[in-house]
């Protein structure tokens, strides 16, 4: 077997070994059981509760906790626009890199606080130091975010009837204390170890083999880089993001830093499962998103080991894969399975340039995005999914002639009416945006370094990540402009939000509703036959929505080099 190929599938059984055991942890920490942690955390807790004199043990409703959610994510808004837009006056800038303008700094800091990442400029002459602890900051927190959204959630499909779902600043404390920092920690170490920067000081001097002296950006990468993919945010203390070699520098850590985007969300999965007391649901859950993940990925794998067939005909030798845009010390391989690995668990870091992935590689990507239901990031992931659950739900019941019920719980029209304005929403975002700006090409088309099927595509990629909060990119669009900055900042404030309050409110309808208990009548939707209604029902959705966008872009060009 391919070497390659030996380590992706060492790496993903690593993942799954490990994603069980987190996920039971998790559902202990959510639960309020003890953890082996509660010794180092609890009196930090207290101390925090204390002064910001909230009640952890008091419980909210579906409102209070998406009032608490929204209340906090806009002050770290407002100190994130105060930090990037005045960095240039502040302390923590050796390499002396300007103020960000008003449109940039609205992006960016939008962009950080929804968990998503767009760059719309190159992180080592974009931010200061200061600015890039404070990014690193919401990169915990916005992750932290999304799983006390899902917490609330479990809690609501666990009991049988109950108006209140744990408490919203609870449940962000634990998922930063007792969740992503620990792991963050172990991964930093390990970096470290492996060449990774962690320095304050400025840009340092350096000779060439052949004798020049140059300039290198460092920093605290080590810190940075851990909780950009265990929080599943993406964004790159460099430009160049994973494929940097300070951000990535060994194969080992290409594969630990594959490992730390994709381990929480398929634990947040099993996590559901151990936390309702329902494991085969979530093993249902958990098929359905690998087998999506897999009919992505190993085209994608193969398409880009195969190599450029133009190349090919012009009797280069095409033996190491697609390379351009890719690292040699990572390969085309390990390139294909991260390309997917991030967008459909909506990481959006790289180890090589989409951009330059091969046509139908483009369109899985592209494609892992539009769906995004398959892990999708943390916490957030498993609330894409509900909503397809929902839909399945009340279409196989209006097969049988029942009135749909999910865990106990009628689905009525209110539930449906949320569940189809969410996943309408998506489509909608990503389609209108693209249309916008290929409406208007004094706006958005005219910054396109790529004519044509290709052109087109990096403007439904740009839209796509946006609205899927990814913040990967087809890089060859000039980005930062107001169109794009101000355009891109409004549909992740949508794409975020929403899809957050949606599934929340719908857990939180049917908590307060009357327990049905199962009977031989029910609908099982823990079985196989269940789960081929919601992976039909993903692939209708993402079929009617995208297939026309993703014929006019990818599917095009590849017919094009034919």
């Amino acid at each position: 077997m391919n070497t390659e190929i030996l380590g992706i599938i060492l790496m993903f059984t690593a993942t799954l070994v490990a994603a069980i055991p987190i996920g039971k942890y998790i559902a202990k920490v959510y639960a309020g059981q003890k953890t082996f942690l509660d010794p180092v955390f609890n009196p930090l807790e207290k101390v925090f509760f204390k002064i910001s004199r909230i009640d952890p043990a008091k419980g909210m409703n579906w409102k209070e906790h998406m009032v608490a959610l929204l209340t906090i994510n806009v002050v770290w808004f407002l100190l994130g626009m105060l930090i990037l837009m005045c960095q240039q006056w502040l302390p923590m800038n050796p390499d002396h890199n300007p103020n960000m303008s008003p449109d940039l700094a609205f992006n960016t800091t939008i962009s950080f606080v929804v968990n998503c990442n767009l760059q719309h400029y190159s992180g080592e002459s974009g931010v200061s130091y200061l600015g890039q602890i404070w990014l690193m900051f919401l990169q915990f927190v916005s992750a932290g975010t999304g799983m006390a959204a899902a917490a609330a959630v479990f809690v609501a499909f666990r009991e049988k009837t109950t108006t209140q779902l744990g408490n919203f600043y609870d449940f962000l404390i634990k998922s930063c204390t007792r969740i992503l920092l620990p792991i963050s920690v172990i991964l930093a170490i390990f970096f470290v170890f492996q060449g990774m920067p962690m320095t304050f000081e400025g840009k340092q001097t350096l000779t060439s083999l052949q004798g020049d002296t140059m300039t290198v950006s460092t920093g605290p990468v080590a810190a940075f880089v851990p909780i950009k993919h265990v929080g599943t945010n993406g964004g790159g203390f460099f430009g160049a993001n994973g494929a940097h070699p300070f951000e990535n520098p060994t194969y080992l850590t290409n594969m630990l830093e594959m490992w730390g985007q994709f381990v929480l969300p398929m634990a947040m999965v099993f996590a559901f499962g151990y936390f309702i007391r329902r494991k085969k649901l979530a093993v249902m859950i958990y098929t359905v998103m690998t087998i999506g993940f897999l009919l992505l990925v190993i085209p994608n794998i193969y398409m880009e080991m195969k190599g450029n067939p133009a190349i090919a005909a012009m009797g280069i030798d095409n033996s190491l894969g697609a390379m351009e845009g890719k690292e040699a010390r990572v390969g085309a391989a390990a390139s294909g399975f991260w390309s997917i690995v991030t967008t459909v668990i909506s990481t959006g870091s790289i180890n090589s340039m989409h951009d330059s992935s091969m046509p139908l590689s483009g369109m899985n990507e592209l494609l892992a995005m539009m769906v995004n239901a398959f892990y999708g990031g943390d916490g957030v992931g498993i609330l894409n999914f509900l909503i397809f659950i929902i839909l399945a739900v009340f279409i196989s019941g209006l097969m049988v002639g029942r009135t749909p019920e999910f865990l106990g719980k009628k689905i009525e029209a209110r539930e449906m009416k949320i569940a189809m304005i969410i996943a309408l929403l998506h489509p909608f975002l990503i389609l209108v945006g693209t249309g916008l700006a290929t409406a208007f090409p004094a706006q958005g088309a005219s910054t396109l370094n790529n004519p044509g099927f290709h052109g087109f595509s990096e403007i439904l990629y740009e839209y796509t990540s946006s609205s899927a909060n990814n913040g990967s990119g087809f890089e060859g669009l000039g980005d930062n402009n107001l169109w794009w900055n101000i355009s891109t900042g409004f549909v992740l404030i949508l794409g975020r939000f929403l899809p957050i309050i949606g599934p929340v409110a719908i857990a939180g309808l049917l908590a307060g509703k009357k327990y049905i208990p199962e009977s031989n009548g029910t609908l099982k939707t823990d079985t196989g036959t269940f789960a081929l209604v919601i992976f039909a029902v993903i692939v209708i959705v993402a079929a009617l929505s995208f297939f026309p966008s993703l014929a006019l872009g990818p599917i095009a060009e590849y017919f094009s080099m034919r």
